[in-house]
Order: C-alpha cells, then structure tokens, then sequence
C-alpha cells in the first residue's frame, strides 16, 4: 500500500531526527558517567581493602625486612583487619582514675572496661595514678599501645582518648565524681550506677581498686576480664622492644629464673613487716606509712603479722627455700623487682649461694634504661616481660605481680 504523507508531516521529519540523535547523546554520556562512578568507586574500595590487608603496598615499602633473631629474612606480617565495632546507644561517658602499682591498675583497667561493657558506656581512656608512693607521671600512652588496646575492643566497648568538648571544664560541666562500693557485683552496677547516668552524662570513678567482685559473676563479664589483660592490654613499642631485648640476652646464656624479689620499701613499710631490718629501719618505714592516709592500718605489730603468714619472705629466707628446692649455683636468677630495701647488705648471703644473680640494670646499658629512669611502672613493665617469657616464675609475696603472671600463663596455654 502507497503511503501518503502530507507536507506538514514531512516538515516535522528533520526536527524528529535531530530530537533521535540528541537523545541518543544524552544515553551515551549516561553511560559513561555511571561507568566512572562505578569505576571509582570499585577503586577506592580496592585501595581500601589494599592498606587494610597490606598497608605498604600502596605507599610502595613494600618490601623485605630483617629480622632480629637469627639474622633471617622475611615479608612483614601483616596486621588482622579491625575486628567489627559493636553497635550500641551509649548510656553515658566514663572517666577512671586508676591508683597503685602497674599490676594493681592492669586489674582495675580490666574491670573497669568491664563495667563499662555491662552499662553500655563509652569509656574514656584511664587515668594512671601519680600521687602514690612510686610517684611516677607516666600516663596510659606512655605504658600501654592505646591504639591496640582501643581497637582490640571494639566489639565490646567503645573508648575514647578524651571527652568531647562540651563536657570539658572549660565550658562549666561537672561530672558526678565518686568511688564505687568494693567488690560489688552487676546488681549493684545495673541497679544503683546505671539509673545515675540519665542525670549525669558524665560520671568519673576517682577510686578503682578491688571495686569489682572476683567471684560469682557471669561467665562473660570473667572472659572479658581476661581478654582485657591479656590482649588488649599491650604494652607500647618502645617498652616491648627492650622487654624483648632483655629476654634474649637471657635466654642466651641458658635457661633462667625470674624471682619476684618483692622485699621492697612501699611493701614493708604497707605490710608492717620488719623483720631482719634494723631499729632504724622499721623507724623509717613507719614514718613511711603515716605518709600516706590512703594506706589505713597504722599502728602493725609485724611478728603478729608475719605469724599468720602475711609478710614476704626476706631475701635470706628466699635462699634457704630456694636450695631446697634443688636449685643450684649454676641457676641464673633474674630479680624481677625494683630496689630492694637494704640495698646490696640485705642480697649477700642470696649472692652468696646464687652468683648468677642479675638485674636489668646489670644486663642493659645505662643509655637503655635512660628513658625510663623514675618511671616505676614502665620498669615494671620490663620485668613483667621477663617473668612471663622465664622458664620459672618465682614470687616471695602472693600479690599482683604473682597473679598476673600466673593469669597470663594459664590463658595463653
């Protein structure tokens, strides 16, 4: 059949046309606007997965490294991707002041984040005590990897290095400052701390010690415990290294000891234990003890005291058991402690049946340990590496330090 087409139709064919092939542009540019987003956006995440897996590969250090044992060469490890963050609404924000030895505060810091975990509470990174005998201003960083133990975290609790703005002092806020009840447990968490916080954005526990129950809590909040303490508490690179350093000059010499030694002045003067210290001596300590109000028991009879058990051992009575328990002359003893009270006068008949007695300060060059003159508890940090890494662990006081050590050994088995 012949079609017919008017004029007016055949006027409208090149303004169709051209409508055709404008259309057919606009699809073209589409396309390849939708395929550079798409492009890109399969390229960032292949950059991002790239630095999470192998962080040098796009910063072109990749490379061979050196290892320090052994002279052997291998590729870096690399580093696990970051565990999931929990999600969760938080209650409130909670600051801590930890006090004490480095041990004391590893076991306030596991509790503590363990509260935190049980409140739904953003934690902020723990204050290290400095107003105690040791007198040490080393803070959290200083001791502790804060990005490590942050993020090994994360699916549990969520921490920060310090509070927003708005709660500063500077802009007028005042947290609800206070110390927890000793040894509580959950109940007492959930049911009198919890219900403070829809007052109190903010509430800061000046007291930590002992402020958790040790017994007959759940199973999860005793795991997290131990995680905390065992994991997510690493100490920082610098410290880790000469750790390392000692136990491998150590090890090279054989087998060794490590002997919680723990005859030092803040634990007799604390204990009331003076036995074998001269008249003199158990003057001093008790003027030490009146020092500090935070230490309540005064007026301590120490042979009462050491009747029921209560003291450590003195270094002469570390001797006697040591022999016989069958060690020899030959036994390398590491004294993972600081400066014993009595100095050199009170180690003599120890030295005398034990010559392969040593001390990081006779291991490490002065130019080592430099850094960590009058810092107490990254001396102790050292000393805990070497006790963990040691083929025995001794202590002569069942406190911190032992239960730590003993803690670590047996999650780690």
């Amino acid at each position: 059949m012949e079609v017919v087409r008017s004029e007016r139709d055949i006027d409208k064919l090149p303004l169709l046309q051209g409508q055709a092939v404008q259309r057919s542009r606009l699809q073209a540019w589409f396309i390849r606007i939708c395929s550079s987003i798409l492009i890109w956006t399969c390229l960032v995440q292949l950059v991002t997965v790239g630095e999470l897996w192998h962080p040098r590969l796009f910063t072109g250090e990749l490379g061979f490294r050196k290892m320090s044992v052994g002279g052997e060469e291998s590729l870096p490890s690399s580093p696990p991707p970051p565990v999931p963050s929990r999600n969760y609404r938080s209650n409130g924000f909670l600051k801590v002041s930890c006090n004490g030895g480095l041990n004391q505060m590893r076991s306030e810091i596991c509790d503590m984040v363990t509260i935190a975990r049980l409140l739904n509470l953003t934690l902020v990174v723990p204050e290290l005590d400095k107003a105690s005998f040791w007198a040490d201003p080393s803070n959290f960083e200083d001791i502790f990897d804060v990005r490590h133990f942050i993020d090994s975290l994360r699916d549990e609790v969520r921490i920060i290095k310090r509070l927003p703005k708005k709660f500063g002092a500077r802009y007028g806020f005042k947290p609800l400052i206070m110390p927890p009840v000793s040894w509580s447990n959950e109940k007492y968490y959930l049911q009198q701390i919890l219900p403070l916080f829809s007052q109190h954005k903010v509430i800061y526990f000046n007291k930590t010690d002992a402020r958790l129950a040790n017994n007959g809590i759940p199973l999860e909040l005793q795991k997290l415990r131990c995680h905390v303490n065992f994991q997510a508490l690493k100490f920082t690179p610098e410290i880790e290294a000469l750790g390392n350093k000692l136990v491998h000059i150590l090890q090279e010499k054989g087998p060794y000891l490590a002997l919680h030694l723990r005859y030092e002045m803040d634990m007799l003067a604390f204990s009331g234990c003076t036995h074998g210290c001269t008249v003199e001596e158990a003057e001093e300590l008790k003027r030490l003890r009146y020092a500090f109000p935070w230490w309540r028991e005064k007026e301590i009879v120490s042979e009462e005291r050491r009747s029921h058990g209560l003291c450590p051992l003195t270094p002469e009575e570390t001797a006697l058991i040591l022999r016989a328990l069958g060690f020899d002359k030959e036994t390398q003893i590491y004294i993972a402690s600081g400066e014993i009270y009595g100095s050199e006068r009170r180690l003599t008949s120890l030295r005398a049946a034990f010559p392969r007695i040593v001390k990081k300060e006779m291991l490490l060059d002065p130019k080592d340990l430099l850094q960590f003159q009058n810092h107490s508890s990254q001396m102790a940090a050292l000393d805990f590496m070497v006790s963990v890494a040691s083929n025995i662990f001794i202590p002569t006081y069942d406190g911190n330090m032992a239960r730590v050590v003993e803690g670590h050994r047996r999650y780690h088995l």
